[in-house]
């Protein structure tokens, strides 16, 4: 009997071994992160942007860049891809801006000048410390707009399946891990990435939704956006961006990305109401 124990204990400590191997591969590959100094920083002042610091609930200390718009109604938390770091998304901010919300944008552990390594449950800890923030700023979760990019949509989707929040916004988002996985190797990778279950994760969002995505994506298949569209629950917009890629979304979609930011605001504005009365920059 002990020898059967003891065969047993062996295997299970094989097992977890090489689920540790597989997971740390996954996240070798999965994320890529420019740490400070890496990425253009002279654009906080340029961008007009103001410089945040956050703690996640496990103690990692976040870098953020902070946006504020005239427009008080609404403040969008803005979750990233996999590459990079905050000072790649300025566009994005003043596009977010123009439309009408305010936006924080916070680097993922390990990103930027945030402490920490990245991981799942580590960039859920990451949105709901961004989530936090704009909350004792004074914006109640009704006004806060969750809008996810890429990699960052599935972090975005986890956190609009879990706490109250005014919409969600998808930008080229990813079925989960083991469907893009699938793609590249049909057979081993859907066991070596698992996790970031968007098209899980919709089922449970109860607020409007609005999914844009190009349709020549060459990461990210336009078909996963379709798929991730169908789960949704109602309430729900799906914008084709023709001749969208990946990395060109913003510049490809043009002004348009303006009026359907500005018309999806305006669809929840009235549940967000006029906003608190001071937003400190």
């Amino acid at each position: 009997m002990a020898g059967v124990f003891a065969a047993g204990v062996l295997v299970s400590g094989v097992v977890a071994l090489k689920t540790h191997m597989l997971e740390a591969l996954r996240d070798q590959l999965l994320y890529h992160p420019l740490r400070y100094p890496q990425g253009d920083w002279e654009l906080l002042q340029s961008s007009g942007a103001t410089d945040k610091w956050l703690t996640t609930a496990d103690g990692i200390r976040l870098n953020a860049w902070w946006y504020k718009s005239d427009d008080r109604r609404l403040a969008t938390l803005f979750l990233h891809g996999n590459a990079g770091n905050v000072t790649h998304r300025a566009d994005h901010a003043l596009r977010i801006v123009a439309a009408g919300s305010s936006v924080l944008i916070p680097d993922y552990r390990g990103y930027g000048k945030s402490e920490g390594t990245p991981s799942e449950q580590g960039l859920y800890a990451d949105a709901d410390a961004g989530m936090n923030e704009l909350i004792r700023m004074g914006f109640s979760p009704e006004q806060i707009v969750l809008h996810g990019e890429s990699l960052g949509t599935a972090v975005a989707a986890d956190l609009a399946a879990r706490r109250p929040c005014a919409g969600l916004i998808l930008e080229s988002p990813l079925r989960s891990l083991s469907a893009m996985a699938g793609r590249v190797l049909p057979i081993v990778g859907p066991l070596l990435a698992r996790g970031y279950e968007t098209d899980r994760k919709i089922g449970n969002v109860h607020v409007p939704v609005l999914i844009m995505h190009g349709d020549h994506d060459e990461i990210v298949p336009f078909s996963q956006g379709e798929a991730v569209f169908a789960r949704a629950n109602q309430r729900k917009q799906f914008w084709r961006i023709p001749g969208g890629r990946h990395n060109d979304l913003l510049y490809t979609a043009g002004d348009e990305y303006l009026v359907r930011l500005r018309r999806f605001y305006g669809s929840i504005s009235e549940i967000a109401g006029r906003g608190p009365a001071s937003v400190p920059r």
